[in-house]
């Protein structure tokens, strides 16, 4: 387990992590994971029975 005074690396360089920008080191690292979000360099995965249109209809709601 890991203690309070201690925190993991910066994700992005390895680096030790910044309270005011944790979990990264600075900034910067924080502004490139915010790049890489914003131009979809990460992804979060979606399996074909999420697909909005399977999705089941709620008790108010009309097929249409």
């Amino acid at each position: 387990m890991v203690e309070a005074t201690q925190h993991k690396p910066c994700p992005i360089c390895g680096k030790p992590s910044v309270e005011r920008y944790r979990p990264f080191c600075s900034r910067r690292c924080a502004d490139v994971d915010l790049n890489r979000w914003l131009s979809g360099f990460y992804a979060v995965p979606v399996g074909a029975d999420e697909d909005e249109d399977q999705l089941p209809l709620a008790p108010d709601e009309t097929p249409q």
